[in-house]
C-alpha cells in the first residue's frame, strides 16, 4: 500500500505527538502534579494513530481507561485533555472527569471509561442511531483484550451483527489484562477468530505497524459506510509501562524484563522513522522539526493547565445528567 507523502507525515506527527503527551504525563504523575490515576498508552501509539486516520469529525469512538491515544488521535487538543487531567474547568470535562472519563461530543469522542469493557455497547447504540438516521458516520470501538472475555463483547458484536450496524470494533490486544496474561484466559490466541461465530469482516495485524493497522481500518471503515455491517480487527501491540503509573516497583512480578525490552525494539515510532527516511519521504530535520514542535505544544499545553482555575464548589452537580 502506497500512502502519500503528506498522509504519511500525519501518521508519524500523530503517533509522535501521543508518545510525547504519555511521556509529559508520566513525568507529570511522578512529581505528584497530575491527581487521580492515569494508564499510559506508550508503545500502542500506531493502532489509535493508524484507525482515526481513516475517521471524520463527525464519525465516533469509545475509549478506554488506556485512552489518551483515542482522543488525541481523533482530533482532541492537548491543551484541554491536560487541564482535564490537572482536575481544572477548563478540561474537556470541567475538570470532573480526569483521565479516564474524557469526553467531547462535538469531536465525536463519547467517552474513555473506567468499566471494561463498556464501550462496547455505547458504540453500538452510537452505530444504531446513525442507521436509524441514514447517515453514513461510522462508530468505532476502542477495547482490550481483557474486555473480549467480558460478556459485553458478544452481546455486543451479536446485536451489531444481526442488525448490520456501521460500527467497527479495534481489539488493542497488549497482552495482558491488568497482570494476568491473555494466554492464561482465553482458548484462543486471536481473538479476531471469533468474528466467524458472529459472521462478521475481520483480521489481525501488527498493532506495531501504522501502516497494516491503516489499511485494515480503512477497509473495515469503508465497508460500515457503505451498509455492510460490523468488522472486527485485532491489533497485536505491548504496553511498555505498567497496568497504571506507580505499578513500577512489581513490573517484574508478572512480565519480565527481558519480555518488555524485547517489545521496545519493535517500537511503532522507529519502525515508522525508519520507513519514512529509507523511502525519502522525510528528512532528519524534518523529524527533529516536528518533534521540536510537538515538544512546544505540550509546554503550551501544560503552562495552560498550570494557569487555568479549579472549578468551583457550586458547580459539583453542574453537567450532571442523572436524576434522583
Amino acid at each position: 500500500m502506497d500512502l502519500n507523502p503528506e498522509k504519511m507525515t500525519e501518521l508519524y506527527q500523530m503517533m509522535l505527538r501521543i508518545r510525547r503527551f504519555e511521556e509529559k504525563v508520566m513525568d507529570l504523575y511522578a512529581r505528584q502534579i497530575v491527581p487521580g490515576i492515569v494508564h499510559l498508552y506508550v508503545g500502542e501509539e500506531a493502532v489509535a494513530a493508524g484507525v482515526c486516520e481513516n475517521l471524520r469529525d463527525d464519525d465516533y469512538i469509545t475509549s478506554t481507561h488506556r485512552g489518551h491515544g483515542h482522543c488525541i488521535a481523533k482530533g482532541g487538543e492537548l491543551r484541554s485533555m491536560m487541564a482535564e487531567l490537572f482536575g481544572k474547568s477548563t478540561g474537556y470535562c470541567h475538570g470532573k472527569g480526569g483521565s479516564m472519563h474524557i469526553a467531547n461530543v462535538d469531536l465525536g469522542i463519547l467517552g474513555a471509561n473506567g468499566i471494561v469493557p463498556s464501550g462496547m455497547p455505547i458504540a453500538g447504540g452510537a452505530a444504531l442511531s446513525i442507521k436509524m438516521r441514514g447517515m453514513d458516520q461510522v462508530a468505532v470501538c476502542f477495547f482490550g483484550d481483557g474486555g473480549a472475555n467480558n460478556g459485553a463483547f458478544h452481546e455486543s458484536l451479536n446485536l451489531a451483527a444481526v442488525w448490520k450496524l456501521p460500527v467497527v470494533y479495534v481489539c488493542e490486544n497488549n497482552q495482558y489484562a491488568i497482570s494476568v496474561a491473555a494466554k492464561r484466559v482465553g482458548s484462543i490466541q486471536d481473538y479476531y477468530l471469533r468474528k466467524a461465530a458472529y459472521g462478521i469482516e475481520g483480521c489481525k495485524v501488527n498493532g506495531n505497524d501504522v501502516l497494516a493497522v491503516y489499511e485494515a481500518a480503512r477497509e473495515a471503515v469503508e465497508r460500515a459506510r457503505k451498509g455492510g455491517g460490523p468488522s472486527l480487527i485485532e491489533c497485536k501491540t505491548y504496553r511498555w509501562r505498567g497496568h497504571y503509573e506507580g505499578e513500577a516497583d512489581r513490573t517484574y512480578h508478572y512480565r519480565t524484563k527481558k519480555e518488555i525490552e524485547s517489545w521496545m525494539r519493535k517500537c511503532p515510532i522507529e519502525r515508522f522513522k525508519k520507513i519514512l527516511l529509507e523511502r525519502h519521504i522525510m528528512k532528519e530535520a524534518e523529524l527533529k522539526r516536528i518533534d521540536q514542535d510537538v515538544q512546544k505544544e505540550l509546554e503550551e499545553a501544560i503552562q495552560f493547565a498550570e494557569e487555568s482555575p479549579f472549578p468551583n464548589p457550586e458547580d459539583a452537580l453542574k453537567d450532571l445528567y442523572a436524576e434522583s
